[in-house]
């Protein structure tokens, strides 16, 4: 009865309004992209990601009481899109780290590393992925190389216009107002989209990955993954859901789990490696989310649009504005950036920042190892400092 009872009364503070339907688009600049890439460059299953997104969006609506975000794997996908991995080794390497991460969660040891991480390197994987975020977002609008147009830097510029317009507005959501406005540019710019859409009714289909896409895929993919969904996807989204959400903040060992489950179960159908994270949360919030009705209703959304448009869905997706798409986008990583701005003292600041250039400059992992001996190094010296003075007060 126990847990009946927590799903119910989980479940009870979702609510389904205007701010929640807007919000629950704000990780759509991180979801398409990435999704949309894979999809048309490695073969991955667009109709099957879908499908998995949705269903664990319900899950995850049911099991948590804040806006947590489903979203691919970063990593994995850069890497997918940058070194041309095929579907299966993008599965294997979403399995790999979704075990490793999951053993963490079951075992509580994730639990232990909120607590050992100091905040300021956690601000400070916050501040690296938003800033990367942003730059990813300049990179989309740049992509399209037309001044004025359907997707244009003139698009972007409204955009972006229009989210500073709206930001303190509670009536009418930006982000609605640009998932709109991209439906209708997509719509104008290709007529062939509104001919593509029809019933495709599908589901998904076991497809597991081989093990020879396990070798290959752990030192190119699964690696690099791992520090970064649990330290961005565990302990930087906990922390954020304790800033966003005090009252109700995730607990870390769960969001652990949840990545488990999520990649261990939907890796072996073909579903993209998918995860929970800083960022997503930051976006759906700040675009209005503030209970689980959000991802309550992006999961029914994309469950429909995966069962019964299926495949037909790819063309008007890839036909949506990259420069909406990357305002969106933008607009995330700058809600997830401005979670550092409580690091206000100088050994704190300095700790942060180390964290943030080695992830920009190097990658997530050698920057949280950077930024991890930064903050032990500047919290022994404040001791070395600190304790002889103490010494000879008391003398």
């Amino acid at each position: 009865m126990r847990p009946l009872a927590t799903l119910r009364a989980t479940l009870a503070q979702a609510r389904l309004d205007r701010q929640e339907l807007a919000g629950s688009l704000g990780d759509l600049g991180t979801f398409l992209p990435l999704l949309l890439g894979m999809a048309a460059q490695n073969g991955l299953d667009f109709a099957t990601s879908l499908f998995f997104a949705g269903l664990f969006n319900l899950i995850t609506g049911a099991c948590f009481a804040i806006p947590m975000a489903v979203q691919p794997m970063k990593a994995i996908a850069a890497v997918a899109l940058t070194a041309g991995l095929t579907a299966p080794q993008i599965l294997a390497a979403g399995v790999t780290v979704s075990a490793v991460v999951f053993l963490l969660g079951a075992t509580g040891l994730v639990a232990w590393l909120d607590r050992a991480v100091p905040r300021s390197v956690v601000r400070g994987l916050q501040l690296a992925l938003g800033l990367s975020l942003v730059m990813r977002a300049f990179q989309m609008v740049a992509a399209t190389r037309t001044v004025v147009g359907p997707d244009s830097y003139a698009t972007a510029a409204l955009a972006a216009l229009t989210v500073l317009a709206l930001s303190r507005s509670r009536r009418v959501p930006a982000a609605l107002v640009l998932f709109v406005a991209g439906i209708a540019l997509a719509l104008l710019g290709d007529a062939t989209v509104l001919a593509s859409l029809g019933l495709d009714l599908s589901l998904p289909r076991w497809s597991p990955p081989a093990w020879s896409d396990f070798r290959s895929a752990l030192p190119l993919a699964a690696l690099p993954q791992i520090p970064l969904t649990t330290l961005n996807s565990v302990i930087a989204v906990c922390a954020l859901s304790r800033d966003l959400f005090p009252e109700r903040p995730a607990s870390p060992s769960r969001v652990a789990v949840s990545v488990g489950i999520m990649n261990l179960v939907g890796g072996w159908f073909g579903a993209m490696p998918m995860c929970h994270g800083a960022g997503g949360l930051a976006g759906q919030y700040h675009f209005g989310a503030r209970t689980n009705g959000a991802v309550l209703f992006l999961g029914l959304a994309k469950l429909a649009a995966a069962i019964l448009l299926g495949g037909s869905l790819v063309a008007s997706c890839r036909a949506f504005p990259a420069s909406i798409l990357g305002v969106m986008l933008a607009v995330s990583g700058l809600e997830l950036a401005l979670a550092a701005r409580d690091q206000t003292t100088r050994t704190d600041a300095l700790a942060m920042l180390v964290t943030v250039g080695g992830c920009l400059g190097l990658n997530i992992a050698l920057g949280f190892v950077l930024g991890l001996g930064a903050a032990l190094c500047l919290r022994l010296r404040r001791f070395r400092i600190e304790e002889p003075a103490a010494g000879r007060e008391a003398r």
